[in-house]
């Protein structure tokens, strides 16, 4: 017997949100961590040196290398996105912009298949609000959608997904495609082809972004959901058949999937060594902010729906989203690196998150109204002092805490990004204003302030401190120290390299346009500079490798002073 639902929602309660208003917070969301900066150290400049290697024809498509060294990153999809696409735009946007604009797509596709898987979800019969006696409940597709523009919400709500879903990295076509795996498994019952299609490509783009074990997981999961399921489409009636079917599809995609990883020797563990267990504080503070505010609300739905999880035939709604969010979470704790694994769960959990709203009281969403409002209006006032404070010196404690951190950083300003700003904030208030009037029944109304706030956010360190911030994440400012002593020289297209890393290289080779190559495999006589890293040079005593070398400068990183680099030349005078 089926437990009657939790969820007690009036017609009144599922209005629409203005899709100007939805698309409007989905494209400040997207747009500013894309724009204005250069490529940021570590994972983004290494992934964007290879696309780079890629796109002017210097390394195999199917085994990109960079002198020699393989990605530190799995997966070849993200570098072959990148480098198709700058060999298209490049001449348009510059090769930065370019490598960036297939990402920016990725996701808006994660954006928009949460909201359509989410749609699905809710427009199955087990997942409905209760029949009232008289009439006047939520009528299934305005529900459906309210349930939806909740889970985007909730989705651009969280913290965790701001900064890695803004990189050239294979975690962002990871989450894209598991997001399409996701949307497959809610809307095969309404959309067939759609969903068939989503699961050829989520399947195949999981295995090529080096994430072929998370793929086969989702694929064994959404078998047993299709499997076992009862409702197909809006009646609640079973359908073996078409369960049978969709099972075998899903078992399909997921031996493509499997065998594609297997010709491209693709298979890759990132499982954590007994040995070197994990910190579980550390784990613990992970998920309580990565996930923040969708982790609590999808928490509660486990609780009040705890009856129906327990009938998983009748209520799809449930166990599709409890799958593809439990999934990431063990990855989460087994793998590394965990905030990564958790970043696939995001679209899931968002949409736990929306079912959660159903079932609230006025107090509960009063209290995340009141907590949202005070921790982003504060979080909006001390980016514009801190701007404030680097731009004009006051308060000049504040001032002199940015330039110890950021040295050589020249403050300038920028008034289209100033009035960008301006606008974000404005909007803030006036949303403000809208929330706290009364007669707000909307059933999503408690997730506006959250992604409004996050968005405001990001927006605003996306633009007031995007110099800032560019400077302290970029290699450029080290690589322009780096290039002074050799612009005497007149043959500086070759350079060898010891003790660096990906990143540093793929900077060398981009700013300084100069060819690289290891000092341990390179030829005598090959290269006439040298670039180092200090303390894996000192720790050398290998005086074979040092003979000939010569110390011309030593070029600190700005903002890490125990990044630094020396550059030696063979047979120079010290």
């Amino acid at each position: 017997m089926n437990q009657p639902t939790p969820a007690i929602v009036a017609q009144s309660a599922v209005r629409r949100l203005p899709r100007w208003s939805l698309l409007l917070l989905c494209l400040a969301y997207v747009v500013p961590g894309f724009v204005m900066r250069g490529p940021w150290r570590s994972a983004d400049m290494e992934a964007f040196g290879y696309m780079r290697e890629l796109a002017l024809g210097h390394t195999s498509w199917l085994a990109p290398r960079i002198a020699e060294l393989a990605p530190g990153a799995d997966g070849l999809l993200p570098y072959w996105l990148g480098a198709l696409s700058m060999q298209l735009f490049q001449g348009l946007l510059g090769p930065e912009m370019a490598a960036r604009l297939p990402f920016a797509g990725l996701l808006v596709l994660v954006l928009a298949a949460t909201w359509w898987g989410a749609y699905y979800l809710a427009r199955s019969p087990g997942a409905q609000p209760v029949a009232f006696a008289f009439g006047g409940e939520a009528q299934r597709v305005d529900y459906a959608r309210a349930m939806a523009d909740a889970a985007l919400l909730a989705l651009v709500a969280s913290l965790g997904l701001a900064q890695p879903s803004h990189e050239t990295t294979a975690y962002v076509t990871q989450l894209a495609f598991t997001a399409m795996l996701f949307f497959a498994a809610a809307a095969n019952p309404y959309h067939p082809f759609k969903a068939g299609i989503a699961l050829l490509l989520g399947m195949t783009g999981l295995a090529l972004s080096g994430a072929p074990t998370m793929a086969v997981l989702f694929g064994l999961g959404g078998c047993l959901i299709a499997l076992t399921q009862r409702s197909w489409g809006d009646a609640a009636e079973a359908n073996p058949r078409q369960s049978i079917i969709w099972a075998l599809i899903w078992v399909a995609a997921t031996a493509v999937a499997v065998a594609l990883t297997t010709a491209l020797d693709l298979w890759v563990w990132h499982l954590v060594n007994t040995s070197t267990a994990k910190d579980w504080s550390s784990l613990l503070q992970l998920l309580l902010w990565f996930c923040w505010p969708a982790w609590p609300l999808a928490l509660w739905t486990l609780w009040v729906w705890r009856r129906q999880i327990a009938q998983p035939r009748s209520n799809p709604h449930l166990s599709t989203a409890l799958w593809f969010s439990v999934v990431p979470l063990i990855a989460c704790f087994v793998s590394y690196p965990a905030d990564r694994a958790l970043l696939l769960g995001l679209p899931a959990i968002a949409t736990l998150a929306a079912f959660a709203l159903p079932t609230f009281r006025r107090s509960i969403s009063a209290l995340i109204d009141w907590f949202t409002l005070l921790f982003f209006s504060i979080s909006a006032i001390a980016i514009w002092v801190i701007w404030l404070a680097f731009q004009t010196g006051y308060p000049p404690k504040i001032a002199s805490n940015i330039a110890r951190l950021a040295p050589q950083f020249e403050a300038s300003i920028d008034w289209l990004t100033v009035l960008i700003a301006l606008l974000a904030s404005a909007g803030w208030v006036m949303l403000v204003i809208w929330r706290t009037s009364r007669n707000r029944a909307a059933i999503w109304k408690s997730l506006v302030l959250p992604a409004g706030g996050t968005t405001l956010a990001w927006l605003l360190m996306c633009t007031l401190w995007m110099p800032l911030l560019d400077h302290a994440r970029s290699y450029e400012a080290q690589m322009k120290l780096l290039a002074v002593p050799m612009q005497a020289n007149q043959q500086q297209g070759c350079m060898l390299t010891y003790g660096l890393g990906r990143a540093q290289i793929s900077a060398l080779r981009y700013y300084l346009h100069v060819d690289t190559a290891l000092l341990r495999r390179a030829k005598p006589g090959q290269c006439e500079w040298l670039v180092v890293d200090e303390d894996r040079w000192a720790g050398d005593h290998n005086q074979k490798l040092r003979e000939g070398w010569n110390q011309v400068a030593r070029i600190k990183r700005p903002t890490d002073r125990k990044e630094t680099l020396l550059l030696l030349r063979h047979g120079s005078k010290p």
